[in-house]
């Protein structure tokens, strides 16, 4: 327990985080100039009833190597904290939400103090903690840090985050990997953005939690509402506290004192004694002394937790609390308006002029003591890791006539799992419940699944033959997740911060079936906004899966892919090409302004090209290659792009000879191809030189009147674009179509992707 002059500092703390958040706020949208008129925002009210907590949390309970996730409307209460820390500037705070300034929502990758985990999808800050929390038991396990190092993985979260699906899917996976150093805290103010929140589902949290091996600290009542259950008719205000629905206690709460008093004394008069002892302003501020709003209870419950099990938080508070609009249910996106803000200021004593002073409003005995306790703050000193690149070893194609990259993928991890290097044992594979599928079995044979206790091969020891010997233990090296794909981006993530949050690189490759990529969409955003980087091998792709049918073949994850910023795709279609494209995206990984890798596979085994050089490697980790190179007058080319290159090829060849010089070019990466060709054409207005793109100079190898036929097995309009960079007319194949059961000849060619299809599609386009 702190001692009382601690605790007044935590107090002024407090009160100058609210008045700075509150005015960073303020001063964008009333007094900085408008030039489009348009609202600018940032949840005054959502940062008041947090400010406690996180003074609390931030100047009394995190340590060294603690980890915080900021619930996304808290930005400018954490842009406080480090105002008063000296390390956000005032320029930052007065530009906030404005270009270049602070941002509206804490940013690890755009923000200029330090952010441990971005935030602003609600629900998956809180998640990611989790999977910190399990990466950092694999870097202890793995001899990566010392167990007396580890931090506690913590989250700020607002109470409806608990509404989001993905945290139920977190608490799942959590509990079977025994997750500890977590912590949890709910700033359960009780309204969200269009209403308070229900009464009976939160009372189902504590049997959530606990079931899943939680914690559960409640705070619900602070010092001055503990010390009045004390007096007469105490406990019948606690118990009307604790009975009265949210949305009636969020009303007189706004309706102040007077409402306050006419309510209890109808409701409860045999605390008539308790109430009357009180002028207006007291019982108003006794009502709200909840436990989120009380210094002593925070610390207290913060303190009382100083193990690694996993706990939450749920601290009541009020929504604006001691603003003016505290308690009324449209108060989250509503502002202070000057007279309202000036009378805030009045109120904590701060002159006229001295808004932005870190300390004012404080006399000079309390701003020290609130100065020499900000001081001592963990974050008083920047501590953010790096990590060196582990030198990629050489990638080699796996031999074979016929292959398809899938299989051979799992070939080249499995080379690795047999090596002795560094680099292999830094990388971390995961799965959501599919990694025998996605041919990951091999790896995992080789380098075991990763638990903090030893799981024996009941299988293998009861002398049952199976392929898969896979043994659990802290030397593992693969983390087996669920069927939830919100949970393998979140995993991917965390492992892919390991050298930003811990300082110790890993090298995290997930693998998951390539049309519920967009099942975890939300996450796999996330995961790149923070600049996390891994390798997703995603597979099959389309309807080359075949038999298996619509709902397992995917159609727009390469428009995915060329939407989404932080990831580069590769879609190989020769083993050959993988081993050079995942090469180069285990460097990518590394680089200072890399990013992740997507690879999308195919389960089709298919006759591999025989090659005279190794010219076309350079060109095919740019996005493309020829491989047949156009001849002079070519009146067209065939571009195509992964598991339908036999049909591209099949097609050329029957018809080089009635059209000499025809090109086939081989696309590896619509997504950089596209990239490239679009950052070209801004730098005509950017006032850069325009540098031909790589899509330019190898289009360039055709006359500008030849025609393109694009073919891909997805969305088609992931390579009708390139139509556009030289004029040149377009006829696209593809499938827009849900996908039907059936063999390959049969769904090619009632999707227009054999031999034939380009046939009259070159027809088409010659006519």
């Amino acid at each position: 327990m702190k001692s009382a002059p601690d605790i007044a500092a935590l107090e002024n703390l407090d009160t100058r985080l609210r008045w700075l958040s509150a005015w960073t706020i303020h001063n964008a949208n009333h007094l900085r100039e408008s030039r489009d008129g348009l609202k600018v925002g940032g949840h005054q009210a959502s940062c008041a009833s947090i400010t406690a907590i996180m003074a609390a949390l931030y100047f009394h309970a995190l340590g060294p190597n603690d980890k915080v996730a900021v619930k996304p409307h808290a930005g400018p209460v954490l842009h406080a904290i480090h105002y008063l820390l000296g390390n956000q500037s005032r320029e930052q705070l007065q530009a906030f939400r404005a270009l270049g300034g602070a941002q509206s929502y804490p940013s690890r990758t755009k923000d200029r103090i330090p952010v441990d985990f971005s935030t602003g999808s609600v629900g998956l800050g809180v998640a990611i903690t989790a999977f910190a929390s399990l990466v950092q038991d694999y870097l202890i396990a793995h001899g990566g840090m010392a167990e007396a190092d580890a931090g506690r993985m913590i989250a700020l979260m607002g109470d409806a985050e608990l509404d989001e699906g993905n945290i139920y899917e977190c608490l799942i996976e959590a509990y079977k990997h025994q997750v500890r150093n977590c912590w949890w805290i709910v700033d359960y103010n009780r309204q969200s953005l269009d209403a308070t929140t229900a009464d009976r589902m939160f009372r189902r949290f504590d049997d959530i939690f606990e079931t899943c091996g939680w914690r559960v600290m409640t705070l619900k009542h602070g010092r001055l509402q503990r010390a009045a259950f004390k007096e007469p008719g105490g406990e019948a205000l606690r118990n009307w506290i604790d009975t009265t629905p949210n949305a009636e206690f969020a009303a007189l709460t706004y309706q102040g004192g007077a409402a306050w008093r006419e309510r209890l004394l109808k409701d409860i008069p045999e605390a008539a004694e308790l109430i009357g002892k009180r002028d207006d302003e007291a019982l108003a501020r006794l009502m709200t002394n909840l436990g989120g709003h009380c210094i002593e209870s925070l610390v207290e419950a913060f303190d009382a937790c100083q193990d690694d099990v996993p706990t939450i938080f749920i601290a009541y508070t009020v929504k604006g609390y001691g603003l003016p609009f505290a308690g009324h249910k449209d108060n989250h996106s509503g502002l202070m308006n000057p007279a309202q803000i000036e009378g805030l200021r009045d109120q904590l004593g701060i002159a006229a002029g001295a808004e932005w002073e870190p300390w004012a409003g404080l006399g000079d005995n309390a701003a020290s003591s609130a100065r020499a306790l900000a001081e001592a703050s963990p974050l008083a000193r920047d501590k953010r890791a790096s990590a060196p690149a582990i030198d990629v070893p050489p990638i080699l194609a796996p031999v074979g006539v016929e292959q398809s990259t899938q299989a051979a993928f799992g070939k080249i991890l499995l080379d690795l799992a047999k090596g002795g290097s560094e680099f292999a044992r830094r990388i971390v594979t995961t799965s959501p419940d599919v990694t025998v599928s996605t041919n990951l079995g091999a790896w995992v044979n080789q380098r075991g699944l990763f638990r903090r206790q030893d799981m024996e091969d009941v299988f293998q020891k009861a002398r049952i033959p199976s392929a898969q010997k896979w043994g659990g233990s802290a030397a593992g090296q693969h983390i087996e997740l669920g069927i939830a794909e919100n949970n393998l981006f979140l995993m991917l993530a965390a492992l892919g911060l390991a050298g930003d949050v811990f300082g110790e690189r890993l090298i995290p490759v997930g693998t998951v079936y390539d049309p519920f990529i967009a099942r975890g969409l939300d996450a796999l955003n996330y995961a790149c906004y923070q600049d996390a980087r891994f390798m997703l091998v995603a597979t099959p792709s389309g309807v080359t899966l075949g038999p298996e049918g619509g709902a397992h073949q995917s159609i727009n994850p390469p428009l995915i892919a060329m939407g989404q910023p932080g990831l580069r795709h590769y879609e190989p279609a020769f083993v050959d090409e993988l081993a050079v494209l995942i090469e180069e995206g285990f460097r990518l990984m590394q680089a200072p302004h890399g990013e992740s890798v997507y690879l999308r596979l195919t389960t089709r085994s298919m006759t591999q090209v025989e090659r005279t050089d190794n010219g076309w490697k350079a060109d095919a980790i740019r996005g493309g290659y020829w491989l047949r190179r156009p001849g002079a007058g070519a009146e067209a080319a065939i571009v195509y792009c992964g598991a339908v290159a036999p049909e591209a090829l099949a097609a050329w060849e029957a018809m080089a000879e009635e059209m000499p010089g025809l090109g086939l070019l081989a696309i590896t990466s619509p997504d950089l191809l596209h990239r490239e060709w679009s950052g070209a054409e801004a730098a005509r207005w950017q006032g850069g030189a325009r540098t031909p793109s790589h899509i330019e100079t190898l289009l360039s190898a055709l006359p500008a009147e030849a025609g393109l036929v694009t073919m891909l097995d997805g969305s088609p309009a992931a390579l009708s674009w390139l139509g556009g960079v030289r004029g040149q007319r377009v006829v696209p194949l593809g499938t827009d179509r849900f996908g039907q059961t059936g063999d390959l000849p049969d769904l090619y060619r009632a999707y227009r992707l054999d031999a034939e299809a380009v046939t009259e599609a070159m027809a088409a386009l010659l006519a």
